[in-house]
């Protein structure tokens, strides 16, 4: 698709995090020559413009001589490609390459078009740079990680070339492509940027909305699996509240119970005066978190377009601004409240697994199988949930707040983005584990009501889960069924039909 850095679409970018191709349409392109013709002018004029024709941080008033300003960008490159870490999984340092090629092609930046033929052609030769994950605080861009990315283009580092690793240079000139030679201005402009938190925080946010709708789903099942109440979903109740993702929770939430026959078993004569929290409270706290990433979407599909280097280069007067655009406090937050929705998603639906394997509180068989005692049912995959569900809370605390000095103190607040976004990564896998094992319960319960069937949306999710996990009448090996399902949360092949997001 031709990617216009002004009209960045959430859609656009979770197609390129799956795997779309993507490069910058011609008026992009046209900017991109402006800035950098405006690069030239500024250097031949001689005004002094950091990073162009000085030193970097604490450096930033020793003046570089214009015979030397490629050696200065060639050096910030190698100087600051050292991160550590295991590497960033590969479709997140791609989608890294296409955030970059979006910011940069605001033509606010001064690189020539060059360089964005340079990373253009890694992603169409399916060479992805191999990027240590740690390095980054969040400020003064994602300069380690972002400086491995520009190290491969001069033909340093490892290339991931189709799943083969191999040395830059090797890779290179397999690939046909020469190293690049910076110019003035062109790695500061590489480096300073939010690219790597950013592509961090969609590659959570995507996983967070499949987690999601299937928690909605699996909360819908469970709800039939309980025999529980309809009522609190009822449109007026969301109504006089008024919060937007409660609203459109509950509607999913009738949506897919609409026509049940269990639900239709119990609608006169029930003894059952209220469901616990986990059943009847769902929309009120599936909707917060809906909110929580809905909010997120918008600011992080805000940043994927955004000019986030330093100093913005203005063509029109050729001049340029030091600025703090590269600081990544919104990336921050945005991660972190990801982060805290998916928590909360995995915390209520581990309750709904806890209820339904307790006697006492769903009136079906001791952890939902026969002859209990001799078998354990689904006793351990629960505990394996409330496992998870505890990591997700000692991650779920937000890397935003934290600050520490770098750069000799010249970069004395930073946001750490980078570590909030990965937080928020492993959140929603342990939460996709969690609503796994919710899945496995629901669909036991609800088969302990047969020959009553459950409505003809959850029969569909219901037939998801009997693909990879049958019922069971005794005791099994579970980590094969509990892995299969996380990850068909992960990819989406289990939801509520309805896309959260947009």
């Amino acid at each position: 698709m031709k990617l216009n850095p002004e009209q960045v679409t959430l859609d656009q970018l979770r197609q390129l995090c799956a795997g779309a191709e993507g490069s910058l349409d011609d008026t992009s392109m046209q900017r991109v020559a402006d800035s950098a013709a405006s690069v030239e002018r500024i250097v031949a004029g001689g005004e002094t413009v950091y990073g162009v024709n000085t030193g970097f941080g604490l450096l930033a008033n020793t003046r570089i001589p214009d015979d030397r300003l490629a050696e200065l960008q060639t050096n910030l490159i190698l100087s600051h490609s050292a991160g550590l870490g295991d590497p960033l999984p590969r479709h997140v340092s791609r989608l890294m390459i296409l955030l970059k090629l979006l910011g940069l092609g605001r033509g606010f930046s001064g690189v020539r078009p060059v360089v964005i033929e340079a990373l253009q052609a890694l992603v169409e030769k399916d060479a992805i740079p191999v990027i240590p994950s740690q390095g980054s605080v969040g400020a003064s861009g994602d300069l380690a990680p972002l400086a491995h990315m520009s190290a491969a283009l001069m033909g340093q580092g490892s290339i991931d070339v189709a799943g083969e690793v191999m040395p830059a240079a090797a890779a290179l000139q397999k690939l046909g492509l020469d190293p690049l030679q910076l110019g003035p201005k062109e790695g500061l402009a590489l480096i300073n940027g939010t690219q790597t938190s950013t592509a961090i925080a969609l590659d959570a946010l995507f996983a967070g909305e499949r987690v999601f709708a299937a928690a909605i789903a699996a909360g819908a099942l469970s709800v039939d699996a309980l025999k529980g109440s309809v009522k609190p979903f009822d449109p007026r109740v969301s109504k006089l509240r008024g919060q937007p993702g409660q609203i459109r929770v509950a509607k999913a939430l009738r949506d897919l119970l609409d026509g049940s026959e269990i639900v239709a078993s119990h609608a006169t004569g029930c003894p059952k005066v209220q469901d616990p929290y986990s059943f009847r409270c769902q929309p009120q706290v599936m909707g917060a978190g809906l909110d929580l990433l809905a909010n997120a979407a918008r600011t992080l599909t805000i940043e994927a377009g955004a000019v986030t280097d330093n100093p913005i280069v203005f063509p029109d007067e050729d001049c340029a601004i030091s600025g703090g655009n590269f600081h990544a406090q919104p990336v921050a937050f945005a991660a972190d409240t990801i982060a805290m929705a998916l928590c909360e998603v995995g915390s209520i639906s581990e309750r709904r697994t806890a209820v339904l394997i307790d006697p006492k509180m769903s009136g079906l068989p001791p952890f939902l199988v026969e002859n209990s005692g001799l078998n354990s049912g689904l006793m351990i995959p629960q505990v394996t949930a409330a496992a998870l569900v505890s990591e997700n809370k000692s991650l779920a605390f937000p890397a935003s707040v934290d600050s520490i000095p770098t750069s000799a103190g010249q970069e004395d607040h930073v946001s750490m983005a980078p570590i909030a976004a990965r937080k928020a990564g492993t959140i929603a896998r342990n939460a996709a584990g969690v609503v796994a094992v919710e899945l496995i319960a629901a669909a036991q319960g609800v088969d302990f009501h047969a020959p009553l069937k459950t409505s003809p949306k959850l029969q569909e999710v219901l037939s998801s889960v009997r693909k990879l996990s049958p019922g069971f009448t005794s005791d099994r090996y579970w980590a094969d069924d509990m892995a299969a399902l996380q990850f068909a949360v992960l990819a989406g092949e289990i939801g509520a039909g309805e896309d959260f997001l947009g």
